[in-house]
């Protein structure tokens, strides 16, 4: 029998120049994997816990030693000699070590790293691709890629509100020809911002971090980008949005709007979307209204969850609990998928595959503090959840994972090409 021989972590470092664990499995064929755990720049209040060190003398506090520890020691002892193929024992292990609803004993960074690195040391013993290992027979979907192409709000240094503007390559057959439209959008739209007199600099994610005037502005600059590539808006190329919300509430429930000088209430809010929407090819709208503004998301469900994507992140926070009062409030339509919002891939699942079963969209997805592991492209091709967010074509930790998706795509390619040609007649 095949057990877990060692298991160890480090501090590396992550895309903003902040410590993160890397965890490392050993297994007793000789087996070796590790896995990079992200973090987040805007998070919700009820994600599970990212354990730092909170000591001023080393990275400004954030260092993960402790997290690095309770890998090395307390998990270590509890998973050597075990089976690194039944990955639902062994995240359920990993909750009852924490013995908490939101890991704050041992940190999701802890549990998380581990709980990877056992999957991907588990799909490498067997000589499987991590998508197959993981999703069988039907894992089968390459997903639609969400490309941040402007950054605001958080993830940039700007006086744009809204956090992110995507474009979604929507009329394409295949990843590598959607992703090959997105990187040519990239380049028009930053053409046009240095013909216009903006700076290229780029957020957290990869996308252009202009000083624009209005929350429309951006998406007019895309509009004209993907004219100027040569694709038409809507039929090749959609919208979508990241409002995150619940950094621009304040404790009376008004939205400020700093950037156009405005609040607004969580109904004039809605009503703004209403107009976006019916006056630009907008497919989705992510966190639309904070996380605790439950009587907001149902307006905005019953204004436009049947006509766009609705996506709850900081909403739902990958809480298979929290996505069922969902579901039973019938508030959003969608969920993003962030592993470290829950801690551990067996939760991650459970999480993806109520949703499919509810009808609710799934959106895999990166964190602003990211790195070169690739693990959720492999992931959400596993779980077929048809789209993926992981930043725009820029920053080499961007690209990893797109450019796993083109391996993926190319692997099945040839195992469709090989199947027909071993039983042609």
């Amino acid at each position: 029998m095949i057990y877990i021989e060692n298991i160890f972590a480090q501090e590396v470092m992550d895309s903003r120049g902040n410590p993160t664990i890397k965890a490392s499995v050993i297994l007793s064929d000789g087996t070796q994997a590790s896995a990079i755990v992200p973090s987040g720049a805007s998070t919700g209040k009820r994600e599970a816990l990212e354990l730092r060190d909170n000591d001023p003398e080393r990275y400004l506090g954030k260092g993960v030693l402790k997290a690095c520890e309770n890998v090395n020691k307390t998990i270590a002892t509890q998973l050597l000699g075990l089976s690194p193929y039944n990955q639902n024992q062994i995240d359920g292990i990993l909750q009852e070590i924490d013995n908490t609803d939101n890991f704050s004993n041992i940190g999701a960074n802890a549990a998380l790293g581990v709980s990877m690195a056992v999957a991907r040391a588990s799909a490498e013993s067997l000589k499987l691709p991590l998508y197959r290992y993981l999703g069988g027979a039907n894992a089968l979907t390459l997903p639609t890629p969400m490309l941040n192409i402007i950054n605001g709000g958080s993830h940039a240094d700007n006086t744009v509100d809204f956090q992110e503007y995507m474009i979604m390559p929507v009329g394409f057959s295949d990843f590598k020809e959607a992703l090959r439209a997105s990187a040519e959008i990239y380049h028009h739209l930053k053409k046009l911002l240095k013909n216009t007199g903006h700076i290229t600099s780029i957020g957290d994610e990869g996308g252009f971090a202009p000083n624009l005037k209005t929350n429309e502005e951006p998406i007019e600059y895309i509009l004209k980008a993907i004219e100027n590539a040569g694709y038409k808006p809507q039929d090749d190329i959609a919208i979508a949005l990241d409002v995150a919300s619940s950094e621009l509430v304040e404790s009376n429930g008004l939205y400020n709007l700093k950037g156009e000088g405005r609040k607004l209430s969580a109904a004039e809010l809605v009503e703004y979307y209403e107009k976006l929407v019916a006056k630009y090819p907008i497919v989705s709208i992510e966190d639309g209204l904070s996380e605790d503004d439950w009587e907001g998301w149902k307006l905005l469900t019953q204004k436009l969850g049947n006509k766009i994507q609705l996506v709850g992140d900081d909403l739902f926070v990958t809480n298979a609990k929290i996505l069922q009062e969902g579901i039973n409030q019938n508030i959003a339509n969608a969920i993003l998928i962030k592993p470290n919002q829950i801690g551990t891939i067996s939760q991650t699942m459970q999480t993806i595959r109520l949703a499919q079963r509810n009808n609710y969209k799934c959106i895999m997805s990166h964190r602003s503090g990211e790195s070169e592991d690739s693990f959720i492209a492999d992931f959400a091709v596993a779980l077929n959840t048809g789209e993926i967010k992981t930043g725009s074509t820029a920053r080499s930790e961007r690209i990893a994972k797109y450019n796993r998706l083109l391996e993926i795509e190319e692997e099945m390619v040839i195992s469709e090409y090989l199947g027909k040609t071993l039983f042609k007649k």
